[in-house]
């Protein structure tokens, strides 16, 4: 059998990763795999077993018993963890922090290394994974990479209406301090920091409309399929 096609799709928080990818995903009839919710959920199980985050072994065992899916219903990527929806759990301020911490750890990388992988390649149609280093790491042979990022400004104030509306107010700077935080971790981090790949498109989204940004990449997809 071939191989799905594969779009990367990375870049920081607040790029608007999650939503073009899921726009995406409907107009092309292609499995979403959020690379990132998985391990938010990883740190959430960690959190409520009270295992401190750099504990290497406690967490080779929690990822013994992971067991996460995804359910789209009417455009919501749905997480599940162990049959609980946790789609807002996992994306709390404090959870998001966890994630960047649990993500550094050598252990849980090469464990989900594999699942990500797995995920995509039994797509039907093709797949869209979207995370920090899906091009660099987990798919380098993509046949579609975008970096996609924005003004860090922007994101912050992306971040903070999104929090808001679910009802976790904070100041904006607070928004701000903390996404500074995990962009710095994740890009310094010595395994798989965030970076665009080298033949990755890099599409800067502060002054995009979003639709302009889901077609540009949809562009892409359909002249490899093309090529």
């Amino acid at each position: 059998m071939p191989r799905p096609l594969i779009v990367a799709i990375d870049g920081p928080a607040g790029a608007g990763k999650s939503t073009v990818s899921k726009i995406l995903a409907r107009r092309l009839d292609f499995t979403l795999v959020d690379t990132g919710a998985i391990y938010r959920c990883v740190a959430l199980k960690a959190r409520r077993q009270g295992l401190a985050l750099d504990d290497d072994a406690r967490l080779e065992q929690l990822l013994g018993t992971l067991d996460v899916s995804f359910h789209v219903e009417e455009e919501v990527n749905h997480v599940f963890l162990e049959g609980e929806d946790v789609s807002e759990a996992i994306r709390t301020p404090e959870n998001s922090l966890a994630a960047s911490q649990v993500s550094s750890r050598p252990v849980v990388r090469a464990h989900l290394l594999d699942l990500q992988r797995r995920l995509a390649l039994h797509a039907q149609h093709g797949a869209i994974l979207e995370g920090r280093d899906i091009g660099t790491v987990v798919f380098p042979d993509a046949d579609v990479k975008v970096f996609l990022f924005a003004n860090p400004e922007i994101r912050a104030r992306r971040r903070y209406e999104e929090l808001f509306e679910k009802g976790h107010e904070k100041p904006i700077d607070q928004v701000l301090s903390e996404q500074n935080r995990r962009d710095r971790e994740d890009s310094e981090r010595e395994v798989a920091p965030l970076k665009p790949a080298a033949d990755a498109v890099q599409l800067d989204s502060t002054d995009l409309p979003l639709s302009e940004v889901v077609q540009r990449i949809e562009d892409l997809v359909q002249s490899r399929r093309r090529g």
